[in-house]
């Protein structure tokens, strides 16, 4: 197996690069790849993990602190204890259904930060911010539980990890490829590499964006009812979103699924479920 630091002899005929930049199967991923997979249990799927998610979090930590520091936050002290109350719950019923993560036992976090924009964030480690501009529109705590649940399983489904790890592995593997071009003396090297950069960004680490939005969507609910919240509220809840959003980017380019295809989803899976 090779160290992280090698190059890997790669030689590749210009026909079966161009081929292979068509196929979006030219994405040269480095050695590393094959021995960072992992079997998560709650997304029933393997990972890329090159980084632990103790790692992350010690990361995440000082930007957090920085997000407390420069950020107001509400003044509300109900605000506050509603997303907390929320928050507790939903991470009591993440850690029941996934007890081997031992989420309770984890230092999360709950603000809110005086923000008219209409977003919500967490972090590695469980710290989770939610902007006044959102609790503005939400009509009862389902709600709140919906975007709190969503939050949760990206934490559950470590999707902060295998998205790090995934631009990682996708830097190497154009390092790769690049050294393909340069050893194969492809003409107009530089343009073919920056299609190859483009091609990495669209063809691997937004769609896998998009993928890790419905998994988190699909746990979310499943952890709002575990907390006895309505799951239907999570349908109503991105449906006040569309109305809102306007004009948004096309889904390929965007790392979240277009409104109608998360509702149309979601509302799937919660009646797959019997949540209704």
């Amino acid at each position: 197996m090779a160290e992280m630091n090698e190059q890997p002899t790669v030689t590749m005929s210009r026909r079966e690069l161009i081929k292979g930049l068509a196929a979006g199967s030219v994405v040269a991923f480095a050695a590393p790849s094959l021995s960072g997979c992992t079997t998560n249990e709650a997304l029933g799927r393997q990972q890329l993990l090159l980084v632990s998610d103790e790692q992350l979090a010690q990361l995440a930590a000082q930007s957090w602190n920085d997000a407390l520091r420069k950020n107001r936050q509400s003044s509300d002290p109900a605000l506050r204890r509603r997303v907390e109350r929320v928050g507790d719950r939903i991470v009591v019923a993440a850690d029941r259904r996934f007890p081997q993560q031992n989420l309770a036992q984890q230092n999360w976090e709950f603000a809110v930060f005086e923000d008219d924009t209409v977003n919500a964030w967490v972090m590695p480690g469980g710290k989770v911010g939610f902007h006044t501009g959102l609790l503005d529109i939400m009509e009862n705590n389902d709600q709140v539980a919906t975007v709190m649940g969503h939050e949760a399983g990206h934490v559950v489904g470590r999707h902060a990890a295998e998205r790090y790890s995934q631009q990682m592995a996708a830097a190497g593997g154009l390092a790769i490829a690049n050294a393909a071009l340069a050893a194969g003396d492809v003409e107009n090297r530089a343009m073919i590499a920056g299609i190859l950069g483009a091609g990495v960004t669209f063809g691997v680490i937004l769609p896998y964006s998009r993928k890790h939005e419905y998994e988190a969507d699909r746990l979310g609910a499943d952890f709002m009812v575990g907390a006895d919240y309505r799951a239907v509220e999570a349908v109503r809840f991105w449906d006040t979103m569309t109305k809102r959003s306007g004009q948004r980017p096309l889904e390929f380019m965007s790392t979240h699924p277009s409104d109608q295809n998360r509702i149309s989803a979601m509302q799937s899976y919660i009646s797959d479920q019997g949540y209704v």
